[in-house]
């Protein structure tokens, strides 16, 4: 019987080897809905129907922040709860901008309920001489990035946000920098010496858009792409 049982093990253990290591990753990307592309037809501007024309559509799809004619943030036409988004960012020099998430259009400005991924040129803006909870990749004037990953000004900067239940996590060019949990102890203390003291609506969202802020600098966004999430526990 042990001889049975230990056959039984040892023919386990080699249909385990030999799996395709990629079983795992599609075992784990079946808790989610496919990538989306998100191009220029699913945003608009905050509180309105049309795309502002300071946001311009390039050739390859990039959106592309101008500062001339109607400026505005854009959201996503969609609302996200629990999801997987993905981008790159180039920045002006001296420019400032920030990725936002579960906003609401309950109010006049997005960042009365979006916690903002920094976007921002580390080494010219007067921002990043203020904390480093200013800094690009930062959870704006709340959590500092764990290092400086961010590119010259002029390249590219790839970005992967998680936001899973309270769960939240910033990538930047491969690293993953910022980690928090909304709603906490550790979360409600740091709301209480920031900015939001006195909006507590921040970051109580559940659900709502994904945001891309006009700070009045040119700015650039191209291959946007989300996927959704299942809930707490889907993304490891």
């Amino acid at each position: 019987m042990r001889t049975e049982t230990a056959t039984a093990v040892g023919a386990l253990v080699l249909l385990a080897a030999c799996q395709d290591p990629g079983d795992a990753a599609d075992t784990e990307a079946d808790t989610t809905e496919d990538w989306m592309d998100l191009t220029a037809d699913h945003w608009r501007g905050y509180q309105k129907d049309n795309l502002p024309s300071a946001w311009t559509v390039m050739k390859d799809g990039t959106l592309y922040f101008t500062g001339n004619g109607e400026r505005g943030d854009i959201v996503t036409r969609d609302q996200y709860e629990n999801f997987e988004l993905e981008l790159e960012w180039r920045i002006s020099p001296g420019g400032n901008s920030g990725i936002m998430f579960r906003v609401s259009e309950a109010h006049d400005t997005p960042w009365r309920t979006g916690p903002e991924f920094q976007v921002l040129d580390d080494d010219r803006h007067p921002d990043a001489q203020e904390g480093r909870d200013r800094l690009a990749g930062a959870n704006y004037d709340m959590h500092a990035p764990s290092a400086r990953v961010i590119r010259s000004v002029g390249e590219w900067n790839a970005v992967r946000i998680v936001v899973n239940g309270a769960h939240v996590e910033h990538w930047m060019n491969g690293e993953k920098i910022v980690s928090y949990e909304l709603w906490s102890d550790d979360w409600k203390k740091r709301i209480a010496g920031s900015k939001w003291i006195d909006m507590p609506d921040y970051g109580m969202e559940k659900s709502g858009h994904i945001c891309l802020q006009d700070h009045g600098d040119e700015v650039w966004y191209r291959n946007i792409r989300i996927r959704r999430l299942q809930g707490a526990g889907a993304e490891n």
